[in-house]
């Protein structure tokens, strides 16, 4: 029985490793290419040209008191943002794009919770924006404190907006803004050289913000800086990483680069046939930045040079993102989402449910087709399992005699054993098929209700109010009544216990094992697994309950098939 004893070890350790480190790991330990030209650096550039500190400019600036942003906001003269997904505003001083709100997405479920903000400008907590301009050889170009002025007072999707600003020698700066009814905005940049000699620029964007994300990086999710260079996604790089060594730079033709967190995403997205050259920093203080910055051009005299580079602030609405990198041409742009390896079976099962929740209206209610979906795919493997189980136990009499037999020999024990299996034509690794099936499936729906942000605040009924939150109703403070919240790995939830109940229930309904190291496993397996699982999203425990539930039922209309599994079921239940 030793191999069966292993196949079990082999689950229990799997189904730890792969649900329980990220509770571990995110309960103990919480997170925390060619020379290229210093974007910002130029950007900060004055009439005189004089070159700032190297860790100046945008993302350094510093000795400012920290004011509510309803306060910052109101300094400076501003084009609003409005679209059916973001509200804000660009400052006319700097041409920051440095106020942005999601107005479908809400901070908490609480109603009449404030939206989430994304982007807020420099002098507040948590400052966050975004940038385009030049650097110039021999050119006064704009810095962080030109003026700009605007044909327009609003940007919307039938609106583009377009800013302009002139040196006085002869070169006009022109950024034209547009924006689609999604997150994506374009800006097309323009230089005109009415001088009477050539100059040198080149163009650049920047990311900068405040602080590492407030969502923690762990093994199977990455947060922080991303991007995709010369058609690979890069995860390797996190807040750590720059903290410890310093810049981290790239050349690419096009792709993209800029910061995630969980659910929200900003992105530089440069023109995709163009060279550039990429960077992540760390500057002065807590502050970060990523930035792009194109090849050197010349200007002639009479003529302009423009260049179109793309910003993406918003939410990691899966569909949204397949649009951009298929329909724009973004390269890789699904890889703001960190699906993993299994990337390619984690987005049907997103599709899928998706699809199951425009149809029914209840995201829970979709969770739970989708589990009578899964176990009407694994029913005709079910039912060999079954057989296979029920053919094991009619040989158990006949192993029990060679186990007896054969006691102080081992060896000979496991090959007269194996040539058991032959004879009577049973596998016993057929019994354990289902389980290594279902460990991906779980682990799939696992990936999509912690990433999927189109999952985030979705209600169940009653008491469940966020299917991608733990359970809130916890048996320990008596589910609300007593005034403290249990912490994570004491949070035991209703629903961590039926999960708890049906797994048992489960096992009560299998044929009883002979070895006694299978007894111990099983009958600690669905407590520990209550433990586990309770602090995982409700909705991954609602798809687990389900399922339990549906194999119960299928045990027992199999049971019918296979009456030799039956008895002996029935009378591990009554035990």
């Amino acid at each position: 029985m030793d191999d069966k004893r292993n196949i079990i070890l082999a689950v229990v350790l799997t189904i730890g490793i792969l649900f329980g480190w990220p509770l571990i790991s995110g309960y103990f330990f919480p997170p925390s290419a060619q020379p290229i030209v210093q974007a910002e650096q130029q950007a900060q550039q004055d009439a005189t040209g004089a070159a700032p500190n190297v860790r100046g400019g945008p993302m350094a600036e510093g000795g400012q008191a920290i004011r509510p942003i309803d306060a910052v906001l109101g300094d400076s003269q501003r084009v609003a943002i409005e679209t059916p997904k973001l509200r804000g505003s660009i400052n006319l001083r700097g041409a920051r794009i440095d106020d942005v709100v999601l107005p479908t997405h809400r901070q908490t479920v609480e109603e009449g919770a404030p939206p989430v903000r994304l982007f807020s400008p420099s002098g507040t907590a948590d400052a966050y924006f975004a940038s385009f301009g030049w650097n110039g050889e021999g050119v006064r170009v704009p810095d962080a404190n030109t003026v700009w002025t605007a044909d327009g007072n609003k940007l919307t999707p039938q609106t583009p907006v377009t800013l302009r600003w002139s040196n006085g020698a002869g070169q006009t700066f022109v950024m034209r803004y547009s924006i689609d009814e999604d997150y994506l905005l374009t800006v097309a940049q323009t230089v005109e050289n009415a001088s009477s000699s050539a100059i040198a620029v080149r163009n650049y964007g920047l990311l900068s913000r405040i602080g590492p994300s407030r969502d923690p990086s762990t093994w199977t999710i990455h947060t922080g800086p991303v991007g995709v260079f010369n058609g690979s996604a890069n995860y390797d790089i996190d807040f750590e990483t720059l903290d410890e060594e310093g810049d981290q730079r790239f050349s690419t033709t096009g792709g993209w680069l800029g910061f995630t967190d969980l659910y929200w995403h900003a992105a530089l997205i440069p023109a995709q046939t163009l060279p550039v050259d990429a960077q992540y920093r760390k500057g002065a203080g807590n502050r970060y930045q990523a930035d792009l910055t194109y090849a050197p051009a010349v200007v002639q005299p009479g003529t302009s040079l423009s260049t179109t580079s793309r910003l993406f602030v918003g939410a990691k609405e899966t569909p949204v993102l397949d649009r951009y990198m298929d329909q724009q041409g973004i390269a890789l742009f699904d890889r703001a989402i960190d699906w993993g390896w299994f990337r390619w079976f984690e987005k049907p099962i997103f599709y899928l449910l998706d699809w199951l929740f425009r149809h029914i209206g209840n995201f829970g209610v979709a969770i739970i087709c989708l589990t009578f979906v899964v176990r009407g795919l694994m029913f005709p493997i079910a039912q060999r399992q079954f057989a296979s189980m029920a053919a094991m136990r009619a040989i158990q009499p006949k192993m029990k005699a060679l186990q007896e037999r054969y006691k102080n020999d081992k060896p000979k024990m496991q090959q007269e054993i194996m040539a058991l299996y032959k004879t009577e034509k049973v596998n016993p690794l057929a019994g354990c098929l289902p389980i290594f099936l279902q460990i991906p499936i779980f682990f799939a729906l696992y990936k999509v209700l912690m990433l999927a942000v189109d999952m985030r605040h979705q209600p169940f009924y009653l008491w469940i109010k966020d299917l991608s939150a733990p359970d809130p109703a916890h048996i320990l403070n008596l589910f609300g009544l007593l005034p403290f919240t249990p912490p994570s790995f004491l949070g035991i939830g209703i629903l961590a216990v039926i999960l708890g109940i049906t797994m048992w229930l489960q096992f009560k309904l299998n044929p009883a094992p002979m070895d006694d190291m299978q007894k111990q496993i099983f009958a600690i397996m669905p407590w520990m697994m209550m433990f586990i699982m309770a602090p995982f999203a409700a909705g991954l425990l609602i798809y687990w309950c389900t399922s339990n539930i549906l194999t119960i039922a299928q045990q027992w209309w199999l049971y019918r098939q296979h009456p030799v599994l039956g008895q002996p079921a029935a009378d591990a239940a009554k035990g």
